[in-house]
């Protein structure tokens, strides 16, 4: 394959940092969004917490359980959120150069970009499932089970005790069906809201940015992202929910989606989609902007950009 100078050589090294940055900023977005999570999940799982709505329902866990039953999972979420974090947007960058590089020519990948982003991103996250599934399927059954396990390494011991690795990876497919559509929405919309806002601007406007403007720019990109990311997933987020809580009767993971999709509705698939927005808004704009800067303090390499002019 040509060499193309304009899509930058990137080192081991730089994708260790990918790597570091990514894990770090989805420990601290992830982390941070917890008790909404808790909220959200609860839910779903809950019938009778629905008609209650987002404040109803923090006000009951609140009741029944005080503060600590809103940092339920917490352990999960972090380890499992930093490893698919760093995996992700690592593996992400990666894709992204091979199939710029694969394009045949810088003007090529541009001409591409759109499937270059969806395709980027849908392997990045495939792989990234692989680490979070068993993760995720503790965390969840923590939440709709408060007697289950007291944290993540007795819930994962329990768990891989009872069911062995098909329990935890029960929820694989439906995981891959609510994370993939969520990173393509997290990261194609970002791509194409960033490329929409630069081509506001002058080239010089540009290059004269200042950091609070930047700022602004990564913040409002990613909540539209997030937004985006929060109900392309939100069906298959409901589903997984009640998966791993052990719904859904007999057979494949396909067959269960199957029934309980037909369940659920459509209403009660986009169960608990508000406090799900909002929370998405956040962890994808604060995620994108500790991406950028810890990366710049870690003196990685710069990504590939194909935005057209």
């Amino acid at each position: 394959m040509s060499y193309i100078p304009e899509i930058p050589t990137l080192t081991g090294l730089d994708y260790a940092k990918f790597f570091a940055s990514g894990a770090a900023c989805c420990l601290l977005s992830h982390g941070g969004m917890v008790p909404i999570d808790v909220v959200k999940t609860r839910m779903q799982l809950e019938p009778q917490l629905k008609k209650l709505g987002m404040v109803g329902t923090a006000r009951h866990i609140a009741a029944e359980e005080g503060v600590r039953g809103f940092a339920t999972g917490f352990g999960s979420t972090a380890v499992g959120y930093f490893f698919q974090g760093g995996a992700k947007f690592a593996l992400y960058d990666f894709f992204k150069k091979e199939l710029a590089e694969a394009s045949g020519s810088y003007e090529n990948a541009v001409r591409n970009r759109t499937a270059i982003y969806l395709g980027g991103a849908a392997i990045a996250e495939f792989f990234a499932d692989i680490l979070l599934t068993p993760l995720e399927a503790v965390r969840i059954r923590l939440v709709s089970d408060r007697k289950y396990a007291t944290n993540l390494a007795t819930g994962f011991k329990r768990m891989a005790s009872e069911g062995g690795v098909k329990e935890l990876y029960a929820g694989f497919v439906p995981i891959l069906a609510k994370q993939i559509p969520y990173a393509v929405g997290q990261f194609l919309v970002n791509e194409l809201a960033h490329e929409a806002v630069y081509r506001q601007l002058s080239p010089e406007k540009r290059a004269s940015l200042t950091t609070g403007e930047q700022t602004t720019i990564t913040l409002g990109c990613g909540i539209t992202a997030g937004f985006a990311a929060a109900i392309l997933s939100q069906p298959a987020d409901t589903l997984l929910s009640q998966i791993n809580k052990g719904h859904g009767g007999k057979g494949s993971a396909a067959s269960k989606l199957i029934v309980l999709a037909k369940q659920a509705g459509p209403i009660g698939l986009f169960a608990g989609l508000g406090p799900r927005m909002l929370m998405t808004a956040g962890l994808v704009s604060s995620q994108f902007y500790l991406y950028s800067l810890i990366k710049n303090a870690l003196g990685a390499g710069k990504g590939v950009e194909i935005h057209k002019d």
